[in-house]
């Protein structure tokens, strides 16, 4: 699969740790437009599918991830995505920089510490994976 841009993994993962998200609530979120364009690619690919309508005015459809996801980032459920203050605190992911749009991935090899267990090198791999 070919990487996607920052944008669009930055509103991917939005969507995956806020769903069911409009993609008002996302721009409001990231700070610019997130462009119907952006939503449609990340459907084409299979990542994200319409939810449920949103109760605000008009009633826009939410987006939500989808079992596609899941499969191509590695995770058995949305239970496994890591938890924003552990990917912080292992220095994967900034929530400052994240909104600010920058999504930065740690500098250090993925698994490389001898401190860290199997199971967090797995999960900071599907990470860097799905953040790019």
């Amino acid at each position: 699969m070919k990487r996607l841009s920052k944008t669009k993994n930055l509103v991917l993962t939005a969507i995956a740790y806020l769903q069911s998200v409009t993609r008002g609530e996302l721009s409001g979120l990231i700070g610019k437009e997130v462009s119907r364009d952006t939503i449609h690619h990340l459907r084409g690919l299979g990542f994200i599918a319409s939810g449920a309508r949103s109760p605000e005015p008009e009633a826009p459809y939410t987006d939500l991830t989808t079992k596609g996801f899941l499969a191509q980032f590695g995770f058995g459920s949305l239970r496994e995505l890591p938890d924003m203050k552990a990917l912080e605190d292992a220095g994967l992911l900034s929530k400052d920089k994240l909104l600010a749009g920058e999504i930065p991935v740690a500098s250090r090899s993925v698994g490389g510490d001898d401190d860290v267990d199997e199971e967090e090198g797995q999960s900071r791999a599907r990470v860097v994976a799905m953040v790019g």
